[in-house]
């Protein structure tokens, strides 16, 4: 970019609606309302499934949609960024409410938007270039993974004991281990599911297919009274509103001792909204502002976390859907929101209807996609060997290890070999004569 175009710092933060919403037409309307409402219908399921794998309630999935939504799409620096909860975060969402519960959580994602909020405001954005690519797609495949394998029991209806490890290397013993218990009225409705939304996915691209495949199988078990979990069954009803504002109990030990799960949740949200925005761009041919994304983000996560949500950030499938349906301007994610605020307020109890396999077959699927397998073989096959050993180490990291070791490991090899590729002059070097 030259200097004649290149933005000024005021300008790096001014949300695209301000520059957008001039510019929009009645028909440009209309079809940001028809992609809101459509990005909507996917949203929904995924946000209850989300919530639930991250051992959170589910309504706090449609919270973090609506308000991180709604604000994500009103101050971000994306033309057509979608935000909400998202499956990078359920590892990490998971661990932190099993060491120091849901208030835990929610201090921690207050943390972490204030630290987005301060990149954003030190026009950060831009740093994402300094993590190497294989470190994003290792560690993107491995929570891929671990998805997956947390979803398997819900999928084919096995029961596990109470307080088993959600850590791979003890829930895979655990669940061979029931293998007894597996359900079959659950594995049939689970594997229609992933096979329905596949398979209208591949016929109907623009059409909503996640939430009628959910939306069938739970009528066919409703229809037909088959013994399988439902979400009413297992968490109650959902709430009919928001919840009020609240803050949650802020010591100085806590955040210390918090510190680290809010470095990481920063460090999701601002890598997987930038890439989302990057995507985007690509689509629409357009150029996002990263510092006002990364603000975006920040503003969002505090929003989430006062209403008692989780971690938000852009979420590419969503994104994606967005501007296939037509969005082309903020107003869709806006209307997104609202429009799941409405369903929230008219038609919660439905929602107890919906039944755990259907949802958990929702997220396999949406792990398999997240994981981009079209591009394995690339990454085997296709440039250094140094940047192939990175990507199967950060995912072995994040699947056997932990996800903070596995970006930490990996982003300080990634920098050392790049520094290493550099024309660095050895350590006996020394400077010509002046």
């Amino acid at each position: 970019m030259s200097s004649a175009t290149r933005l000024t710092p005021k300008a790096m933060l001014t949300p695209k609606i301000l520059t957008t919403l001039p510019q929009s037409t009645p028909k440009s309307v209309m079809a940001d309302l028809v992609a809101g409402i459509t990005v909507a219908m996917v949203a929904l399921p995924l946000s209850l499934a989300i919530a639930i794998a991250s051992g959170a309630a589910p309504a706090t999935g449609l919270v973090t949609a609506i308000v991180a939504g709604f604000l994500i799409s009103a101050l971000g620096g994306s033309r057509v960024q979608i935000g909400g909860p998202t499956g990078a975060f359920i590892v990490v969402v998971h661990g932190v409410i099993a060491a120091h519960g849901f208030d835990g959580l929610v201090l921690a994602t207050l943390m972490a938007g204030v630290i987005l909020v301060v990149a954003g405001l030190l026009r950060a954005g831009s740093l994402i270039r300094l993590v190497p690519e294989p470190v994003i797609n290792g560690f993107t495949i491995g929570i891929a993974a671990i998805i997956a394998l947390s979803q398997l029991p819900d999928a084919v209806g096995i029961t596990l004991p109470a307080g088993t490890p959600a850590e791979a290397m003890e829930r895979l013993p655990a669940i061979w281990a029931a293998r007894d218990s597996l359900d079959w009225p659950s594995l049939a409705v689970g594997l229609a599911t992933i096979i329905a939304i596949v398979g209208l996915r591949r016929a109907f691209p623009r059409f909503p297919g996640l939430i009628v495949a959910v939306a069938l199988a739970s009528a066919a078990v409703a229809l037909w009274d088959l013994p399988v979990d439902t979400l009413g069954a297992r968490f109650g009803a959902l709430p009919a509103s928001l919840p009020m504002p609240s803050l949650p109990v802020i010591t100085l030990a806590r955040l210390i001792e918090l510190l680290p799960s809010a470095l990481i949740i920063a460090f999701l949200a601002g890598v997987e909204s930038l890439l989302s925005a990057m995507v985007a761009d690509r689509m629409v041919q357009g150029k996002h502002r990263p510092s006002a994304e990364i603000l975006a983000q920040g503003v969002a996560n505090i929003g989430s976390a006062l209403m008692g949500g989780l971690p938000a950030t852009g979420a590419i499938a969503r994104t994606a859907t967005n501007v296939r349906a037509g969005g082309r301007t903020p107003l869709a994610g806006i209307f997104h929101a609202i429009v799941i605020l409405v369903v929230m307020l008219l038609a919660a109890p439905m929602a107890g209807y919906l039944v755990m396999p259907a949802l958990a077959g929702l997220l396999i699927v949406t792990a398999w996609n997240m994981s981009e397998p079209q591009h394995w073989r690339g990454y085997l096959t296709t440039g250094r060997i140094s940047d192939r050993m990175l990507l199967i180490l950060t995912l072995v990291l994040t699947v056997l290890a932990d996800l903070t070791v596995a970006i930490a490991v990996g982003v300080a090899i990634g920098l050392a070999l790049r520094l290493r590729r550099r024309d660095v002059p050895p350590a006996d070097w020394t400077p010509p004569d002046r």
